[in-house]
């Protein structure tokens, strides 16, 4: 599958249509619904000056986030068309009618009546579902997918295949063959995969119609005679054949950088890592008006929230806690105390599966992430971003930073309220999660821009709404 570079961060470029088309679709599905609604009445398609028009891009815009939360498209590649149907009828009918009917009541004037907008609501879903019947069709053929030759067969070439197969993006790539000796490859490969250097290697793609080839060799040698065709690989490059590392290559697909691959000079002198005044600023006035709309919205339910837990367990209902902040300084980050008051007589502990220390109230307001909340005040206060790699505790970051190589590099930025891991990885409890964590934290923090944050903020909403990643 093909990608596009946005601000950074890799976005499939079939998706880029997929989502312009569909908003388009949306957008008829008003117009469509008004015109079965209230036959013989004009309304002019093309003048974005007319209500109509407004209102329907509202609709438009709102369903397309409500799509985007919900991980409809990642869903194809997980649970299949019906998992993509299921997702779109809870997002349009649930997700998209209830954020539509609160801001239809903060702005009457953009109100489409009930019965049009269950009309709007069914037309689109139904338009929807046929348009990604046929994309997913056409994305899914062999034509379409990328053809990929890994040069490397030993144990990097064969982490490189498990990764491919463990995030099902072998539906997305047509892997031809593992250049190399035979002899010297890891066993896991499949030998009808195997295949020796070609003599030339540019008529070898070009025969066979290679799109890319994936560096992925256990030891790079540059030296002439050695393991990496220098030469033959520039002449690929200049013919038109894409040729990369096997790190730029998962970060592409997956969105995340392996640390087995990981050395100190690509994390120097890889595009990305980079300062920008004007990314930190934005950023901060992002951080500080989502913050002020989630209290405005949410007041209600940690006023509810303080209640339930005094209730349950007395007080304290908020607890601080010391955690690692950018660069490495420590602040105290405050939360609503979901666990006994003595849940750390002992010490510092990762929380487990079914900790018998959390409370009954403590175990619902971490399902629902509103024992989160009052971190909005330390991202109004700056010592975190409302998007950002989750901080942790002084006590687990001295051992992780001992024992996970550039675990430390996380800290270049601002901890985070949400994070990239936090939408691609289960709930980190032990040292061998956060080393898997790791690799999208620093994702992220090579490729951090405002694009990016608004794309977690908008997915959070699935990992909230399913209790994704919760202990």
């Amino acid at each position: 599958m093909f990608h596009i570079r946005i601000f950074n961060h890799y976005v499939p470029f079939q998706y880029v249509v997929l989502t312009f088309v569909e908003y388009w679709l949306l957008v008829l599905s008003v117009y469509l619904a008004y015109t079965l609604r209230f036959p013989g009445e004009s309304i002019s398609v093309l003048d974005y000056r007319d209500p109509a028009a407004i209102k329907a891009a509202l609709f438009a815009v709102v369903m397309l986030c409500c799509t985007l939360s919900l991980g409809v498209y990642e869903a194809k590649i997980s649970e299949g068309f019906s998992g993509v149907a299921v997702r779109s009828l809870v997002a349009f009918f649930l997700l998209g009618c209830g954020s539509l009917t609160i801001l239809y009541y903060l702005i009457p004037s953009l109100q489409l009546g009930r019965g049009l907008l269950s009309l709007s609501v069914i037309i689109a879903l139904v338009l929807c579902l046929l348009v990604r019947s046929v994309f997913f069709l056409l994305v899914d053929s062999k034509q379409l997918r990328r053809k990929v030759v890994v040069w490397g067969n030993g144990e990097k070439a064969q982490q490189l295949m498990s990764t491919i197969i463990d995030t099902n993006r072998q539906n997305n790539l047509n892997v031809i063959g593992f250049v190399g000796e035979p002899e010297a490859a890891h066993p896991d490969i499949p030998k009808d995969l195997l295949m020796k250097s070609p003599e030339s290697l540019v008529e070898f793609c070009q025969s066979t119609k290679v799109d890319e080839i994936v560096v992925a060799l256990d030891e790079r040698r540059r030296e002439r005679g050695g393991n990496l065709p220098l030469g033959q690989l520039m002449d690929c490059k200049l013919s038109g054949v894409e040729v990369m590392h096997s790190l730029e290559f998962c970060e592409r697909e997956i969105g995340r950088i392996e640390l087995g691959s990981l050395d100190p000079s690509w994390m120097l002198f890889s595009d990305g890592f980079k300062y920008s005044g004007v990314r930190d600023v934005s950023k901060r006035i992002f951080d500080i008006l989502i913050s002020l709309i989630l209290i405005a919205v949410a007041w209600p339910f940690m006023l509810l929230t303080a209640i339930a837990v005094f209730i349950d367990d007395g007080a304290p209902f908020l607890y601080k806690q010391t955690r690692v902040g950018l660069n490495g300084k420590l602040f105290d980050l405050y939360k609503f105390r979901s666990m006994r008051k003595d849940a750390e007589k002992n010490g510092a502990v990762w929380a487990r599966q079914n900790d018998d220390r959390i409370t009954r109230v403590g175990a619902f307001i971490r399902n629902t992430r509103l024992d989160e909340l009052p971190q909005i005040y330390n991202v109004l206060k700056g010592d975190m971003s409302f998007v950002g790699p989750r901080p942790e505790r002084p006590e687990f970051v001295k051992d992780l930073v001992s024992e996970v190589p550039f675990y430390d590099e996380r800290h270049r930025v601002k901890p985070g309220l949400m994070g990239w891991a936090q939408l691609k990885y289960p709930y980190g409890a032990s040292v061998s999660d956060a080393a898997q964590k790791l690799r999208y934290d620093l994702y992220y923090t090579k490729n951090h821009s405002l694009l990016l944050d608004i794309l977690i903020v908008i997915q959070t909403v699935e990992v909230v709404l399913l209790g994704k990643g919760v202990r």
